[in-house]
């Protein structure tokens, strides 16, 4: 087994690890990012809608509100700077019946607390005149016009060539599997083909679905003997025919539905989803990211509320992705868990775990936060 040392270890190339790894490099630190698989980004950062969400939804004084509309800004500059395509194109709330109407001044004063720009009231009406396609019972909605859409791709690969530009390296099939913190040090040990230790000044885990088995490997480190991993499956579909929104369509949340969001994504497809079904207890990844062709029948009844021109046998199936959650069906939203040497006390070590939406909106935010802890 080849044993060497490093100054900073990233575990996991996703949005967030990429996004640590280039600020701890624009931060003078030589960092190794190690990705259990043979790509970057291919577990919950590339299988999700791609919005850049303006911070709306999120507990004033979360770390999720906050790290969203920072990362928000910080996002649409990055794009624009590295070449990375985004469309501000914006998003309408839309309400449909008056329990629906009578929540959303709620939400645009949380939105407005949280310092999301750009956001107003208006009426069905002007809805309609926004989007010709919403339904006759739009009441009411709130227009966000720094919501929008990128490529999370080549984002991706921005980060990736940023880092390795100031030095940085990237170890593809190079699992955690277990680690210690000593005195001077964490030392990390990776499986697969090529087995290695490697004793770092700094350790990130970012390891996404397993960031809590990586966690509980580290000897020395925090278990979170509380904690317990719950994963919602969230399936796309895409309907066929010409666009008929210019705008992101989200549905106002109720007490019977979290509602189908509507984008029309890069390609100019229109794009339904994620839907939430709870994985059963006991699931673990590797996970089943078929699409069930039987969810658009609940597509159908629940996007034909704002949208009533989806047309019988327009819905395909598209992808799918598994959201990591701290907490169990019925329970509490959770905020991120950032987890550093001041909450834990080890020195050199970073934890993330359960970080689901908005992680990729929030990716730079987090990454000059957590390269801020250490």
């Amino acid at each position: 087994m080849d044993t060497f040392e490093a100054d900073a270890v990233v575990i996991g190339a996703g949005a967030v690890g990429l996004a640590t790894a280039r600020a701890l490099a624009l931060a003078g630190r030589d960092v190794l990012v190690l990705e259990a698989t043979s790509a970057i980004a291919t577990e919950t950062s590339s299988r999700n809608s791609e919005v850049i969400h303006a911070g709306l939804y999120y507990a004033t004084g979360s770390l999720k509100a906050r790290l969203c509309v920072e990362g928000r800004r910080k996002l649409y500059q990055y794009c624009a700077a590295h070449g990375v395509e985004a469309h501000r194109c914006g998003k309408l709330v839309v309400a449909v019946d008056d329990a629906e109407a009578g929540a959303t001044p709620a939400l645009l004063k949380r939105a407005l607390e949280n310092g999301v720009e750009d956001i107003r009231l208006i009426d069905g009406a002007e809805a309609r005149r926004l989007e010709p396609a919403l339904s006759p019972d739009v009441r009411v909605a709130i227009h966000s016009e720094t919501s929008g859409l990128f490529d999370s791709h080549a984002y991706f690969l921005a980060l990736q060539g940023e880092f390795e530009d100031r030095g940085g390296a990237l170890a593809f099939n190079a699992p955690v599997v277990r680690g210690e913190a000593l005195a001077d040090g964490i030392e990390i040990e990776t499986g697969g083909a090529s087995p290695s230790r490697i004793k770092a000044r700094s350790v990130v885990n970012s390891a996404g679905h397993q960031a809590l088995p990586v966690a509980r490997a580290i000897a020395g480190g925090p278990h979170y003997a509380d904690l317990a991993m719950s994963w919602v499956k969230g399936s796309y579909f895409t309907a066929s025919g010409r666009a008929a929104f210019a705008r992101l369509i989200y549905p106002m949340h109720n007490s019977t539905t979290q509602g189908l969001h509507l984008a029309i994504d890069l390609g100019g497809r229109t794009r339904l989803g994620p839907d939430a079904e709870w994985l059963p207890a006991g699931a673990a990844p590797p996970f089943d990211y078929v699409v069930d062709p039987s969810r658009a029948e609940h597509f159908y009844r629940e996007v034909r509320r704002y949208w009533p021109g989806l047309k019988d046998g327009a819905l395909q199936p598209d992808y799918s992705g598994v959201r990591p959650k701290i907490v169990g069906k019925g329970q509490p939203s959770a905020d991120f868990l950032i987890d550093g040497p001041g909450q834990h006390g080890v020195a050199g070590l970073v934890n993330l775990i359960g970080i689901e939406s908005p992680g990729l909106t929030s990716s730079l935010a987090i990454g000059e936060m957590v390269a801020a802890r250490l």
